[in-house]
């Protein structure tokens, strides 16, 4: 449980920078997505899935193997 909650804030910082260090970009970016269609946005999401749990297996091959 408490590796999981590291994780969490982990994510929480890193979710949290753009909007900290550059507030005007992430608001474009947020007007950019607003105009999206769902379909492109459900692509884009499924993309960051499977990117990230492709991280995730790689990661834990390469450190496993060690």
């Amino acid at each position: 449980m408490e590796y999981f909650l590291c994780v969490i804030g982990m994510v929480m910082v890193v979710e949290g920078l753009p909007y900290f260090g550059f507030p005007e970009k992430m608001k474009e970016l947020m007007k950019f997505i607003q105009d999206q269609e769902n379909s492109t946005l459900r692509v884009m999401g499924g993309m960051m899935i499977a990117a990230g749990l492709s991280i995730l297996v790689l990661a834990r091959w390469i450190l496993g193997a060690s």
